[in-house]
């Protein structure tokens, strides 16, 4: 049976990395295993980087189905999580049971992957203080003020946590990712 890992994300998550992962994990084989808030289609988002703007973009994305809901996840059955990036990590981190769970999934000591916004829902369970994390740049306000020292690079590992600026960083967070899985 192959090992699980649980992507979390909901509506507004950002369509390439939820499929990315969704893809890359299966062709590593592992078991991928999309929660949100409640188990649904979801309605995902595309966020692109346009010449002269100063953030980026978002126009509709792809229907992306939940699995299951937050509040029906059992860590036990997994070895990772991963907490995906565009605007659902903005409401995310209020969900209390998604905040529990992630402060499960590091007291027992399993992977904590985030890329791109996904960073906020770390930062709001309280576990980057003195770490070194990346995330998109127009976060790292957030990880200063939580502690936390933010990297300038595509993707940054330190302990069981791996993190990523945006879903132009896969080559390098996914290298790491699997470096660390199998290391």
């Amino acid at each position: 049976m192959p090992k699980k890992i649980l992507i979390i994300t909901d509506d507004a998550g950002e369509s390439f990395e939820i499929l990315y992962a969704q893809h890359r994990f299966r062709e590593a084989g592992w078991q991928p295993v999309i929660a949100a808030t409640k188990k649904k289609r979801l309605h995902a988002v595309i966020h692109d980087f346009e010449p002269g703007w100063n953030t980026y973009v978002e126009k509709p994305g792809y229907s992306i189905a939940a699995d299951v809901a937050i509040a029906r996840v059992k860590p036990s059955e997994y070895e990772a999580l991963m907490l995906i990036g565009g605007r659902a990590p903005e409401f995310l981190r209020h969900d209390a049971k998604l905040i529990r769970l992630v402060q499960q999934f590091h007291r027992d000591g399993k992977w904590l992957f985030a890329i791109c916004h996904g960073i906020q829902v770390l930062l709001a369970a309280g576990l980057i203080r003195g770490r070194k994390v990346t995330c998109y740049r127009n976060v790292r306000f957030e990880v200063a003020q939580c502690g936390g020292k933010w990297i300038d690079r595509q993707s940054v590992v330190d302990g069981k946590f791996i993190t990523a600026q945006t879903w132009e960083s896969h080559p390098e967070f996914y290298r790491d990712i699997f470096q660390q899985l199998h290391g």
